[in-house]
C-alpha cells in the first residue's frame, strides 16, 4: 500500500496470467494491428473484384484506413512514454509527488507501476533524509550550546574553572562523542562495510559479561552526571536466565554485544524505581540458533507504535517515557540493534507482554551467512 493504493507486484519468477501472455500485451496489439490491416485490404480487394471497382481506388482506401489504424495505435503506444518522460524529468529534478497513471495492463503498465515504486521509494527517502539532519541538528544543538555556555562563563570569569564545572563541561563533550560514535556505526551498518566475524560461544559467561559491564558502566557515570544518553541509573535490577546453562550460540559476539547492551539501556530507562529487567536466552530451532528476550516493568510501548519502535530518532510517545537519571539518549540504539541483528539474518521486534516491554531478538546460527 503505497499513498492510499494498493500495488500489486509480480517477482521476477512469477508467471503471468493466461498462460504467460498479456491479453492487452504490445505484441498482441501489434500482432492484432497486422491482422487488421490484411483483413482490410483483402476485404476491399474482394469488394473491387465483385464491384469491378478499379484498383487503384481501393489501394487507397486501403492505406487511408491502414494508416488510420496506425496512428491510433502508435498514440495508444507513445502518449503514455510522454507521461513517463515528464514524470522521470520532474524525479530528476527533486519533485517525487508526480506519478504515472497505472491504468493500462500492458508491459508499459508494468513500466508506469516501477516507476510509481520508485518515486515511492525516492520520495521516502528524501524525506528520511530530511529528517536526519533535522533530528541530527537537533541533538548536537543541545550539548553545543551547553558546552559554549561553560565555556562563556569561565572566559569571562563569571564562573571558575573548579572541578564541577569542567565535570559539566565533560559532560557535554562526551554526549557529543557518544552521538557522533552512534551515528558512525548506524553509517557503517547502512554501507554494509561492517564484516561479521561469525564464531561459537557459550551463551550463559558471554551474557553475564555484557550485564556486569551495563551495571558498571552505569555506575561510572551516575558518578559523574554524564548525561551521555545512557542510562545513569543503578536502581533496576538486571537479571539473566539462560537455558540450558551450557547454551551455545554461533554469532557475531561484538555485534551481538552491541544488540543486548542497546536493548539493556533502553529497558533500564523505561524501567519504573527499582524496576527489574529480565534478559532471556533459549535454542532457537536451528543448529546454534539463538533466541533473546529482554523484558522491562515499564509503561510498555502501545501496539500501534510497534512498527515505529526501530526508526531513527524514534523515542515513544508514552507519557513518561523514561525513568529517572536518564536524558532520553538519542533515539538511535535501537535502529543499531535491528540493523545489527539484520546483518545476521536474523529478526527482532516488539512481542505481546502482561507488564512493561518486551523484545524478542532471534538468530539463526549456522544457516546464517558467513562474512
Amino acid at each position: 500500500m503505497r499513498d492510499g493504493r494498493q500495488v500489486a507486484h509480480r517477482s521476477p519468477g512469477e508467471e503471468e496470467p493466461w498462460g504467460g501472455v498479456r491479453p492487452f500485451s504490445i505484441k498482441t496489439k501489434l500482432g492484432a494491428l497486422v491482422v487488421i490491416s490484411v483483413l482490410i485490404t483483402t476485404g476491399l480487394s474482394m469488394i473491387a473484384v465483385h464491384t469491378k471497382t478499379e484498383l487503384r481506388f481501393i489501394t487507397v482506401f486501403s492505406m487511408v484506413a491502414t494508416l488510420l489504424i496506425t496512428q491510433f495505435v502508435a498514440h495508444s503506444l507513445t502518449a503514455p512514454l510522454d507521461e513517463m518522460n515528464a514524470v522521470a524529468r520532474s524525479i530528476s529534478r527533486g519533485d517525487y509527488t508526480r506519478r504515472v497513471s497505472e491504468s493500462r495492463r500492458d508491459e508499459l503498465g508494468d513500466l508506469s507501476e516501477t516507476i510509481n515504486v520508485m518515486a515511492d521509494e525516492l520520495e521516502a527517502q528524501d524525506r528520511q533524509r530530511k529528517e536526519l539532519v533535522a533530528n541530527v541538528s537537533h541533538e548536537l544543538r543541545t550539548p553545543i550550546a551547553g558546552l559554549r555556555a561553560v565555556l562563556e562563563n569561565i572566559v569571562d570569569g563569571v564562573t571558575e574553572a573548579d572541578p564541577e564545572t569542567m565535570r559539566t563541561a565533560l559532560k557535554q563533550t562526551e554526549r557529543l562523542g557518544r552521538l557522533v560514535e552512534t551515528l558512525l556505526d548506524l553509517s557503517r551498518l547502512d554501507n554494509g562495510v561492517i564484516p561479521l566475524k561469525l564464531r561459537r560461544f557459550e551463551v550463559w559467561p558471554y551474557l553475564s559479561g555484557v550485564l556486569k559491564e551495563a551495571n558498571m558502566v552505569a555506575s561510572v557515570r551516575a558518578g559523574i552526571a554524564s548525561g551521555s544518553g545512557s542510562h545513569t541509573r543503578t536502581d533496576v535490577h538486571l537479571h539473566l536466565d539462560v537455558s540450558p546453562p551450557e547454551l551455545t550460540a554461533h554469532a557475531d559476539p561484538e555485534r551481538i554485544h552491541q544488540v543486548v547492551a542497546n536493548l539493556i539501556d533502553n529497558a533500564v530507562k523505561h524501567s519504573p524505581p527499582h524496576g527489574r529487567v529480565t534478559v532471556k536466552a533459549r535454542r532457537g530451532p536451528q543448529p546454534e540458533s539463538l533466541e533473546l528476550e529482554i523484558l522491562d516493568e515499564g509503561p510498555g510501548i502501545p501496539r500501534s507504535e510497534w512498527h515505529r519502535v526501530f526508526e531513527r530518532f524514534n523515542r515513544g510517545v508514552v507519557s513518561r517515557p523514561h525513568g529517572p537519571g536518564s536524558d532520553g539518549g538519542t533515539g538511535l540504539g535501537l535502529a543499531i540493534a535491528r540493523w545489527a541483528v539484520d546483518l545476521h539474518g536474523g529478526r527482532i521486534g516488539v512481542a505481546e507482554s502482561d507488564r512493561g516491554c518486551r523484545i524478542i531478538v532471534t538468530l539463526p546460527g549456522l544457516s546464517s551467512v558467513t562474512g
